[in-house]
Formats: C-alpha cells, structure tokens, sequence
C-alpha cells in the first residue's frame, strides 16, 4: 500500500513500540514500582534480560511479522501456516521467557495452522491469557487496506495459541485501531472498532480504563485486563515514553501490558517518538536490532 511520509512514520512506530514497550517493562516484570523507582531500560527481571533486550512478547510479533513479509495477506491459509512456522523457529530457538498456554501449543511443534489451531482448541481451562493480544500489532500492518481483513486475521492469528473469544475479539480490536491510527494519526479507531467486537461487553471496558486506575484492572495477566492497563496508561499520558512509563509503572505483566501499549502508540505517534538512546539499546531474537525492525516494517507495507 502506498504510504504518506507520516502513515510511512508511523508504521515504522508499531513494531519499534512493541519491542520499546516490552524492553523497558522487561526488567519489572511482576512488580509494583513505586513513584520513586525510576523507569529506565535496565534489563535484568526475572529472566535476566540485557539492558534493551525485548522478550517473548517482541520475539512473538517479530513472526507474525516476517510471515506477513513473505506470506502477505494472514487471514488466508498460507499467511497462517507461515506464521505458525515462525512460531515453531522461535519454539526451537529454546526461548528463556514463554506463557504456559503458548508453551501448551508449541510444544507440539504443529507442520500447519490447522493442527496448531485444533491444539490451542483442545486446550483444557482458561484460555484467555494476554500472550496473543502482545503480538498481534503486526497484523495491521500486514491490512493496512482492508479493515475486514485486518478484522479476521487478527482473530485467526490469536486463534493459533489462544482459541478464545476475550482473546480473539481483544487482538481485533487492538489490531484495528492500530490500524487505524497508522492510516489517520488518532485513537479513534479504538472506538470504532467496537463495530467488529461485542461492543456492549467491551465498551464498558474501555471506559472503565479511561476513568479508573490500575487496581481495577490488576490481573494483567488475562487478556481484558491487559487491554485495560494498555488503554488506562496510553489515555493518561499524551506523550509515548510518558505512556509506556504508566503502563510499568501499573505493574504486574509490565512488559507485556507496555508491549501492547507501545504498539499503538507507535503507530499514533510514529518512530520519531522513540527516544534515540532507547532505539539503540533495542535488540533481541532472532538477532535484530531497531534498524532490522524498520527494514520488516518496509517489507510488510510494500506488498
């Protein structure tokens, strides 16, 4: 799709977000900083991450994203199967930092989409945790075009490891309004998209983070209130490091919830918000840095 230099500016932003996001929050991972802890990229957490190193989160879009460079379009067989085979790459890479329920998937090593699907299907007990909605800001770059494709590969995509409705309908709706804000600079594409979702059980959500605070969406852990703490840290805050710096500063899953924020973000404010000395720290599977980021970036759009 043919970009402006800004939608081009901004689409560089999703995926630098994604890994900005998930980097600072990495080294705060199952806190609560207080007001006088300083936010900055230091690494370490409990899987003893380097100063700017992104995590699964970051490592997840990263194939969500080269299958969208080589596949192009997810909502078709051949999208998904390749992003299904990225998975499995990152699987074999031995990864120190995965959820239990994508662990419960990729274990199996699935060959296609379908036989991956039917496993995160099968899967016995709760299965609306956030490790797909920390991964799905790649699907809208991949449907810039198409708002209905965008819509339907966002909830296939979250159904490789998360076959759950909060978890599906979460990722299409985070995945439109990053696409909407790649294409015309504004958030309003959060509400719009609650066209393509159960409005009437994700509205209140919506509102709820805009007007409460972090203890009322704690458990960040489950997709919901992921998206909560997301949306909470980005309406409370107009600047992206501001807003990123919110989303640790709520605690708990840090680096998934900033992750996630960082997506959209990015994608409304565009890779120049990114602080420099962040972007040079950026770095992480499967060997890229901030620069290899853009460089994907440039391949999904060209299609």
């Amino acid at each position: 799709m043919e970009l402006s230099a800004q939608q081009a500016d901004r689409a560089a932003g999703v995926l630098l977000g994604t890994a900005a996001g998930d980097a600072l929050g990495a080294g705060y991972e199952f806190t609560h900083p207080g007001p006088d802890v300083a936010i900055f990229m230091k690494g370490g957490g409990t899987f003893a991450w380097a100063p700017g190193e992104w995590t699964d989160d970051t490592s997840m879009a990263i194939g969500v994203a080269r299958a969208a460079a080589t596949a192009g379009n997810l909502h078709e067989d051949s999208g998904l199967d390749a992003v299904a085979a990225e998975f499995v790459a990152w699987w074999d890479s031995r990864p120190r930092d995965i959820g239990n329920q994508t662990r419960s998937v990729l274990e199996w090593r699935s060959p296609n989409a379908r036989e991956m699907r039917k496993r995160a299907a099968d899967l016995d007990g709760l299965k609306a945790g956030n490790g797909s909605l920390m991964r799905t800001a790649p699907v809208a770059l991949a449907h810039l075009g198409s708002a209905q494709n965008c819509a339907r590969a966002a909830a296939l995509v979250s159904s490789l490891t998360h076959f759950d409705e909060q978890a599906m309908e979460a990722c299409t709706l985070w995945s439109l309004a990053i696409r909407h804000a790649v294409l015309h600079g504004t958030y309003d594409g959060v509400r719009e998209a609650l066209s393509s979702v159960n409005a009437s059980y994700w509205g209140p959500l919506l509102d709820q983070a805009e007007t409460g605070t972090p203890a009322d969406f704690a458990k960040n852990g489950w997709v919901v209130h992921a998206l909560q703490t997301a949306w909470w840290a980005i309406t409370h805050d107009e600047t992206l490091p501001g807003a990123l710096e919110l989303a640790v500063r709520a605690g708990g899953d840090t680096d998934t919830t900033a992750a996630i924020a960082g997506g959209l973000l990015g994608a409304r404010h565009g890779a120049a918000a990114i602080p420099e000395d962040w972007r040079a720290l950026l770095h992480g599977y499967p060997g890229y840095r901030a620069e290899d980021l853009l460089a994907l970036t440039r391949r999904i759009t060209a299609h």
